[in-house]
């Protein structure tokens, strides 16, 4: 069968928020081939993450649903995939070769959700019985069980040099195996290659060569809105995310921030490698490359790290979409932005292909003329719940504890540094979005609800207490550990609360 479609390289990366990029107008980040692919194509300045933590985001990127159609804004890591068309599927339907490489995040964790072929890299979690394919590899090459021997927890701050030979890096190893994947492609159909890296999630590990990359480079400041610095203006939701950082100094948020930066040139660097193989393979031209994230990093702005807020470090998420060449749906080297949200990939993709879209798709075409009205975004449903609306100009984040309510200009205030929820000039916007809020609630939500007003749920102290597993910490892992009943990550726990509440 001769190919008439194009082929697509869709590459994803973990806690890359959309202003980590040199083409976004960050001085210090080094990111010179996702710069250039921007100008090439389109860059989509206002893409969000519906629920900005990883499986839910996963769960929303693969199916095009919403999390309350697909059934997680938690952190479920014990849920299967919805039974829908998942966007490998959708693919595969289409008469494409469909392989993935890297991190799926997805229970079981050898389930292949539409996918002919998966390279997994599931940043070593053996308590569910699985060896994936990294470690696999690593006991290859003679380093069985090695990849945690730096000591590095996955969701601290703390940082070091990876300790292995650079081609053992896991973002290495991702590269390489997709460049292979490419390569042993059926030259009969054409492909859809799906590429997860795990970083710059933490641990914080870059090669050294990257490191040295930032050697000379004065990195960028955090920055803190005037509302993050009165500690009575905070909701609990918030004053339980400082908990994250309160152990760090400013210099060591900034040497955090300094090796998170060398993860993302690592990836940029292998981003670069695979636009080489590519061209030496002639499929350039005729390749569609979408680049994004799951969910960004606070990274020290208003003196919080990692997920799970609508803050734009957290939730607004890079969307460099760089069409087959001659596509006539897509334009050229040009910034959009319009809203955009996580569940849009799938029917962009699909649309570039012209490849009908899945009814259980909730999102939209990014290269079409229909647009969002508002991005709904929610994540959690205990004490640390948060949720948002955003509009062309403003967004709206509501914590129920406290019945705590944000309003930010993205216009004028782009860093969300100014409050306006207490502002009497701003009220309409304020009851405006409030209303698009409650509309969108249900579940546990509505408990939050009386007579279409919000009124959420009793104000409380957050009270700080250490943490036994040191957010999921990793440690040996040869000969592999037996399967066992442990979180997959335990949250900094307050006395007195749920010791498996997610991350």
């Amino acid at each position: 069968m001769a190919k008439t479609r194009p082929n697509v390289l869709l590459i994803v990366a973990d806690h890359w928020a959309a202003e980590h990029l040199g083409a976004a107008g960050n001085p210090a980040i080094i990111t010179p081939g996702l710069d250039e692919i921007a100008v090439c194509g389109t860059r989509f300045t206002n893409a969000y993450s519906e629920c900005p933590v990883c499986i839910p985001a996963r769960r929303t990127l693969m199916t095009g649903m919403r999390p309350k159609s697909h059934g997680d804004r938690v952190f479920n890591d014990g849920l299967r995939m919805p039974d829908v068309t998942t966007m490998a599927q959708a693919f595969r339907d289409a008469g494409y070769q469909a392989d993935a490489v890297g991190k799926l995040h997805v229970h079981p964790q050898r389930d292949r959700i539409g996918f002919d072929s998966v390279l997994l890299d599931d940043e070593g979690r053996p308590q569910w019985g699985t060896i994936d394919d990294y470690d696999i590899y690593l006991g290859d090459q003679g380093l069985p069980g090695r990849q945690f021997d730096h000591g590095m927890s996955n969701n601290q701050y703390g940082w070091r040099p990876w300790h292995l030979a650079e081609e053992h890096h896991a973002t290495a190893w991702a590269g390489r195996m997709m460049a292979r994947t490419i390569k042993r492609r059926d030259p009969t159909r054409p492909a859809f290659w799906y590429l997860g890296f795990r970083h710059p999630h933490p641990p914080l590990v870059p090669p050294q060569a990257f490191l040295e990359l930032y050697r000379d480079v004065k990195l960028d400041a955090p920055y803190i809105g005037d509302w993050a610095r009165d500690p009575d203006r905070l909701p609990f939701a918030i004053s339980a995310l400082l908990s994250r950082t309160t152990l760090l100094t400013d210099d060591q948020m900034m040497a955090a921030k300094r090796a998170f930066y060398a993860l993302c040139s690592q990836i940029d660097f292998q981003i670069r490698y695979l636009i080489g193989t590519l061209r030496l393979e002639g499929l350039l031209d005729d390749t569609i490359i979408l680049f994004t994230s799951d969910h960004g990093d606070m990274l020290g702005n208003h003196d919080m790290a990692a997920k799970r807020i609508f803050y734009e470090s957290s939730a607004n998420i890079p969307m460099i979409l760089s069409a087959n060449k001659g596509n006539p749906k897509a334009a050229d080297g040009i910034v959009d932005d319009r809203l955009a949200a996580f569940a849009d990939v799938m029917p962009t993709l699909l649309d570039l292909c012209d490849i009908p879209v899945p009814e259980t798709v909730d999102g939209i075409s990014m290269v079409g003329d229909r647009r969002h009205a508002h991005i709904y975004g929610e994540c959690g449903e205990d004490d640390h719940a948060t949720r948002m609306v955003r509009d062309d100009r403003y967004k709206l984040i509501y914590y129920p504890v406290g019945n705590h309510f944000q309003l930010f200009d993205m216009v004028e205030d782009p860093r969300e540094m100014t409050d306006l929820a207490r502002d009497p000039a701003h009220a309409e916007p304020l009851k405006r979005l409030h209303d698009v809020l409650v509309r969108e609630m249900y579940g546990v939500d509505l408990d939050w609800i009386r007579d279409g007003v919000l009124v959420g749920k009793p104000d409380r102290d957050y009270t700080w207490a250490p943490h036994r597993s040191l957010n999921s910490q990793r440690g040996d892992g040869w000969p592999p550990s037996p399967k066992v009943d442990i979180p997959q990550i335990e949250w900094t726990k307050e006395r007195g609360s749920d010791p498996s509440a997610g991350p």
